[in-house]
């Protein structure tokens, strides 16, 4: 088995102001005694790049080589790898989203889960309730 983690999960970690971030941090330290293989995506790994180092969003932004560091902590798990798109991700993504009227801030949801598709994740951690839209996803938020 195999499992996601979005973006959201990694940004409450490391934002020391949210009120979520006692249990973000911990959700994410037990990752590292974790059994499954934990599948990171680019778009989400790239998602808390850009948003905790923004002054505009994250109150107190990381600087560029302290969310990096945390991306390459996570990255150097044992049980982690990162996730990229296949050689038919457009076809893929073309029938994920068929039914679905994705737009604005869902596209990344759906490049995300279009790439965990591919690869047969079926399990993503978040608070985002837009990746519910994917039927073969079981979300879960481990901050509920």
């Amino acid at each position: 088995m195999s499992y996601s983690i979005d973006a959201n999960i990694l940004i409450y970690a490391a934002n020391t102001g949210a009120p979520e971030h006692a249990t973000a941090l911990r959700f994410m330290q037990d990752r590292a005694t974790e059994t499954e293989m934990l599948c990171m995506t680019w778009p989400a790994l790239m998602a808390f790049q850009r948003i905790s180092t923004h002054p505009a969003i994250f109150g107190h932004p990381l600087s560029p080589e302290q969310a990096w560091s945390n991306v390459a902590s996570l990255l150097a798990l044992p049980r982690c790898r990162c996730l990229s798109e296949t050689t038919d991700f457009a076809g893929d993504y073309a029938r994920i989203t068929k039914s679905l009227n994705i737009r604005g801030n869902l596209v990344p949801d759906a490049h995300i889960a279009t790439i965990l598709h591919q690869h047969g994740v079926e399990r993503i951690y978040t608070v985002d309730s837009d990746f519910r839209k994917f039927d073969f996803l079981d979300v879960i938020n481990p901050l509920a």
